[in-house]
């Protein structure tokens, strides 16, 4: 075996009305807690008024602010972390969909740290450990793991850019994954974020750093996402499945808080700064399709791997066949589950393909992708993913 690295700081409480629990596991964090969501909704409401009546019943005082949205800015987060400041906040909850808990976790360094959060960003000022407030994490979708991760993507709300927090105190202390929560997310919701667990553990497994270790929980997650996911989307109240994806969700976040994604992820990321209306999913599957073409032939032992996940006929082929065949095997899943779209699709703008190209450079994941891109290449991945065919 490979030597590895293993660390993790979050408790995990996994399991079906897991959610009745999040009184006691506030008050063992804080009294005073702001709660994160997004504005209510119907599906929605119903929870965020049980988790405050928990909350109280406990002792624990909750200021609710409902600021989240899809695609955090830093505007959002400084609006929440002023409201935590106003009230003495000493503890976060986020309760949603991964940007929910990623605006959670940045309000946990605004409300303690001098100046917008943007600031904080990577490669910016430092984050001081010490005075991140605890953060409770519980995720309402399966699929970004956001709830055992140590970063909080935001983007500038003035400059098109799409950066993140990143220290191991913005790792929630207790992530409570419910699968119950998940029951009421809508198809397309599901295949997105569902897709977006997979592409961490695909990432994961593909990357350079990959770890004997971790590639369990990958190969977990993978299977879990191939066997469940088309299930989940064409009935969203299969318990099986969504218990499923909820554990492939978390096991994705577990793989990227300890290995990283690759170039996908860090075009989808310089994407979501430039596009509006795309999540970060649709993105995802925007641009696999002609990332695998690149890149199967440079990791070809681990694409074949992947490909005999889909496809256990695959067996029988070289590695070279099922690496290859892997590709097909991805397309066909995207279509499967009702994301084989384009950026035209979006509305994205072709103008925009160099300063999106620009801007995955300024990030590291491609630097752990197993070939290398350069601005060129970049550019070039970016144009074949502006139309596909139906």
């Amino acid at each position: 075996m490979r030597n590895f690295n293993y660390f993790h700081p979050s408790r995990i409480q996994f399991g079906w009305g897991r959610i009745n629990e999040i009184g006691k596991i506030i008050k063992r964090n804080g009294i005073r807690c702001l709660l994160v969501t997004v504005k209510p909704f119907i599906a929605m409401e119903e929870l965020f008024l049980k988790v405050i009546k928990l909350c109280q019943e406990e002792g624990v005082e909750i200021i609710h602010y409902d600021g989240a949205i899809p695609e955090p800015t830093d505007e959002c987060v400084n609006i929440g972390s002023e409201i935590a400041k106003e009230n003495n906040a000493d503890v976060i909850l986020g309760v949603g969909g991964g940007s929910t808990i990623d605006t959670a976790k940045a309000i946990a360094v605004g409300t303690t740290h001098e100046g917008g959060v943007w600031n904080y960003r990577l490669g910016q000022k430092r984050i001081d450990s010490k005075k991140v407030l605890p953060i409770i994490a519980v995720p309402t979708t399966g699929g970004t793991g956001a709830e055992v991760t140590n970063m909080a993507v935001i983007k500038s709300s003035k400059d098109k850019i799409k950066s993140a927090l990143a220290d191991w105190n913005l790792t929630p202390s207790v992530a409570l994954v419910d699968p119950e929560l998940t029951l009421t997310v809508p198809p397309h919701i599901t295949a997105s974020t569902g897709f977006d667990a997979f592409t961490h553990s695909f990432e994961t497994f593909i990357n350079k750093n990959s770890s004997d270790f971790i590639d369990i929980f990958a190969l977990q997650a993978l299977k879990n996402v191939i066997k469940y996911l088309p299930i989940a989307i064409e009935n969203g109240t299969n318990k099986e499945a969504r218990e499923a994806l909820s554990f492939a969700a978390t096991l994705g976040g577990l793989c990227i808080s300890n290995i990283g994604t690759t170039l996908p992820h860090g075009i989808a990321m310089a994407l979501g700064g430039h596009a509006s209306g795309i999540s970060h999913g649709e993105g995802l599957a925007i641009l696999y399709p002609e990332v695998n073409r690149w890149t199967w032939r440079h990791a070809i032992k681990k694409y074949a791997v992947v490909g005999r996940l889909f496809n256990p006929v695959l067996e029988k082929s070289s590695d070279e066949s099922a690496a290859e065949k892997c590709c097909d095997e991805i397309e066909s899943f995207l279509k499967k589950i009702g994301l084989w779209i384009s950026l035209e699709d979006k509305v994205v703008s072709e103008d925009d393909i160099g300063a999106i190209a620009g801007d995955t450079l300024n990030l590291r994941n491609y630097t752990l992708h197993p070939k290398i891109a350069n601005f060129e290449d970049i550019s070039d991945l970016i144009k074949k993913s502006f139309r596909r065919n139906k």
